[in-house]
């Protein structure tokens, strides 16, 4: 089924962990800012509605999605951190730039991911159009940045479950 079918916002929610004492972090690119801030607010309200509060999310700002695999790292160095959601927006262009900026995002999120052992959310958007981001920016499609919020509680869910099996 293709995206134009469906909202791409409705996830499972049952079995959830409890997130009041998880500190999160979200980094949001300032580029597309129009679309950044509306990620941003699905991400901190799915976290709110889910049972974390403002003291325990904590929001810093990168230029562009390039720079949110460094911002990312630097929050998931703290030990105070337990999960980090990157949001950004790369619009295709007249050139290939997009397709660099997106291959080096994926990889570096995925890379912070591994180095630091916590939850690093790639809640990048890589649109066609402008019209499609904000489809997906809380509009026909839902908001990629509810599902990374989504996505940042159940890992959070996974880890636990995993280290209870371990003890």
């Amino acid at each position: 089924m293709s995206s134009a079918d469906k909202n791409l916002s409705v996830f499972k929610t049952d079995g959830l962990p409890d997130i009041s004492s998880k500190k999160f972090a979200i980094v949001v690119a300032e580029w597309n800012t129009e679309v950044t801030e509306k990620l941003f607010e699905g991400a901190y309200q799915t976290l709110l509605n889910y049972g974390s509060s403002p003291e325990n999310i904590e929001r810093g700002n990168v230029p562009g999605s390039f720079e949110l695999t460094l911002g990312a790292q630097w929050f998931a160095e703290r030990r105070d951190i337990d999960a980090v959601i990157a949001l950004g927006v790369v619009i295709q262009g007249e050139t290939k730039h997009n397709d660099y900026i997106n291959h080096a995002v994926a990889q570096g999120i995925t890379n912070v991911s591994l180095k630091t052992g916590k939850p690093i959310i790639f809640g990048v958007l890589t649109p066609n159009t402008m019209e499609q981001a904000m489809d997906r920016a809380g509009g026909i499609h839902g908001n990629k940045g509810d599902e990374a919020a989504m996505t940042a509680i159940k890992m959070l869910g996974l880890w636990h479950q995993i280290a209870i099996a371990q003890s």
